[in-house]
């Protein structure tokens, strides 16, 4: 990456707080053109820190983060948040466009199934909800989407077992039993988990990556059905790349 001036490193903003994220920032660290800063979003209460610098908390929107590109003079922009991020990585999209900062979608790669899975796609957690009931009103469901959009599944009959990293708020299923807890997970965890808590169904986000995969194979070989969630598509026009030598590879070419 070129900087315009040899004595200015270039300053890449790394919107985070994934392993990626984090894998990348580690990567970038030692090379003296750099500057790299990460942003968490601050939404969990001890987040694991990425290398460089880091700031905390939103921008405010698209216009708050075009602002700030254009007051630490950003180079580029890496958008590498959740693949469920999709409020994020629309203002990402927006503020790129407006200070022609060049944007990458750093995604890891989603799940797909194989023989012997039992997999429902559903296009959001409202719709997992309503499957939910044709599956079993009495059934016991692994929970496995994390702390956001609980409201979904509010008043549902069923009884929850819920997995976060931090524990949720209001409004929550009826009958839920929260685990706290952060990957990566096992597979012998994960067996264990479905035997103990005598799960029927789980229900996921496909979030991609190997950290929380192991739960689809214990699924599998439990033959529990899985209603997945589909991740939303990026912005139109912004490049994605799966890993973090191909984010490399771009960033060397800006």
């Amino acid at each position: 990456m070129t900087t315009g001036r040899r004595d200015r490193p270039a300053h890449v903003l790394i919107l985070g707080g994934t392993a990626q994220a984090r894998q990348l920032a580690e990567e970038l660290a030692d090379d003296p053109s750099l500057t790299v800063t990460s942003s968490l979003a601050g939404r969990v209460a001890e987040p694991l820190l990425p290398a460089g610098q880091v700031r905390t908390g939103g921008f405010g929107g698209a216009d708050g983060l075009a602002d700030w590109l254009r007051g630490h003079r950003v180079a580029a922009l890496v958008d590498a948040t959740h693949p469920f991020a999709a409020a994020i990585s629309a203002n990402a999209a927006a503020a790129a466009a407006a200070t022609a900062v060049p944007l990458l979608a750093l995604r890891r790669p989603g799940w797909t199934a194989g023989p012997g899975d039992r997999w429902h796609p559903v296009d959001s957690l409202e719709a997992a909800a309503e499957l939910l009931p044709s599956l079993g009103a009495d059934r016991r469901v692994f929970l496995s989407t994390g702390r956001g959009g609980l409201a979904a599944f509010a008043g549902l009959p069923q009884q929850f077992l819920l997995r976060s990293v931090d524990p949720p708020g209001p409004p929550l299923p009826t009958a839920v039993e929260v685990l706290l807890d952060r990957g990566p997970f096992t597979l012998g965890g994960e067996r264990e988990l479905l035997r103990e808590h005598r799960i029927d169904i789980l229900v996921t986000r496909d979030s991609g990556g190997a950290a929380t995969a192991p739960k689809l194979t214990a699924a599998r070989e439990a033959g529990i059905p899985v209603v997945v969630v589909r991740r939303p598509a990026p912005p139109p026009g912004v490049p994605v790349v799966a890993d973090t030598a191909a984010a490399r590879v771009w960033l060397r070419g800006r």
